[in-house]
């Protein structure tokens, strides 16, 4: 009787932990939704009202995410917009958006998911006045997208690991503890931050020889111990850097492949090939991304703000909304990670939009 009370207690005492640590993150979610409603628990449903553009609208448009001028021929994946249950998804009104962030730069810091949304949200607000004039611009690996009449600023830092890799007389070192490459994000107003897929690259694809922390060089280690190393040293570098009455937060959440169909129950389907709707319901038969549960226990650490677009689940269902054969016009290689345009990222920055004019009000 003794041990089962002491066996109670201890799982009071684990489940009183475990509430303390979500109800920090849940917090910091909270503040990404409206009041009682969580915006990230839904349905995608066919609305006919969109896309929020048209693909032949954005002159500017990457290539490889123009599906519809590289031949796919079904549209209906256009056609879905995201719906919370209980509450309402706030449409994107890109002259509110350029109006409210008069005078603000916006950085999307990541990879080829970043480029995706950071293009989305360019062909979003050029849609909305498509009069007004605009530049496009590219030093190093920052690009540029200007509007002068708002004198608003969507920058892009291509950046997919957020700390350093450096070259030594070994070789390539991807250092799990410098940030150096953080000195352009001071006096951003809006950073939106995103890092995963490059960390499963190996091979030819793989950019660095090896891992370094501190003086100890490892050839390589699990790649998920290596990215919630990576996430520390880049939370550190908020906590200890940012001014949250001067810049707003963002993580965008991990944008999910969908290359293996078995995780969706379709082992017969070749990845993403031929899939033309969303997975119908509100979870994803996969289950819960790995990367996005550390960046959730990373977060949770953290003493300053950070506004997670928590983007995973809904998107794990959008088995729909990828390139496929139709990202670079050649049909020769299937692209199952990055996403058409206009789709799915559009979505990523209603979330956005909702928190910033929320946050404004």
């Amino acid at each position: 009787m003794v041990m089962g009370a002491f066996s109670i207690s201890v799982a009071l005492l684990l489940l009183s932990l475990f509430h303390r640590v979500h109800s920090k993150l849940s917090y910091k979610v909270e503040q990404a939704v409206e009041s009682g409603c969580d915006l990230y628990q839904g349905n995608w449903v066919f609305d006919k009202s969109y896309p929020l553009y048209d693909n032949s609208s954005c002159p500017f448009i990457k290539k490889e995410f123009n599906c519809q001028n590289n031949g796919r021929p079904d549209t209906d994946y256009l056609k879905y917009r995201w719906q919370p249950t209980g509450c309402n998804l706030p449409r994107f009104n890109g002259r509110e958006f350029l109006s409210r962030l008069r005078g603000k730069s916006i950085m999307f810091v990541g990879d080829s998911l970043s480029e995706n949304q950071w293009q989305s949200l360019t062909c979003m607000l050029h849609s909305a006045v498509p009069t007004a004039n605009y530049t496009v611009t590219k030093t190093g690996n920052i690009f540029t997208f200007t509007f002068p009449d708002y004198n608003v600023t969507v920058l892009l830092d291509w950046n997919a690991f957020l700390v350093d890799i450096m070259g030594t007389s070994e070789g390539r070192a991807l250092k799990l503890d410098s940030i150096e490459g953080a000195k352009v994000w001071n006096g951003i107003d809006v950073l939106i931050f995103n890092s995963w897929h490059w960390w499963t690259h190996t091979g030819r694809k793989q950019p660095w020889d090896f891992i370094q922390v501190g003086n100890k060089t490892y050839k390589d280690m699990d790649r998920l111990v290596a990215y919630e190393k990576a996430l520390n040293t880049w939370a550190k570098w908020i906590d200890s850097n940012v001014e949250p009455k001067k810049t707003k937060v963002f993580y965008q959440g991990v944008s999910p492949d969908h290359a293996n169909a078995s995780m969706w129950g379709q082992p017969s389907a070749k990845e993403c090939a031929g899939q033309t709707e969303p997975l119908h319901g509100p979870k994803y038969p996969g289950g819960p991304h790995p990367a996005e549960l550390v960046v959730e226990k990373v977060l949770s650490t953290m003493s300053k703000p950070v506004y997670l677009l928590n983007v995973t689940t809904l998107s794990q269902l959008r088995v729909d909304g990828h390139p496929s054969v139709y990202g670079s016009g050649g049909h020769s290689s299937q692209d199952c990670s990055h996403w058409c345009l206009a789709g799915v990222p559009d979505t990523w920055n209603e979330f956005l939009y909702a928190t910033l004019i929320q946050n404004q009000s």
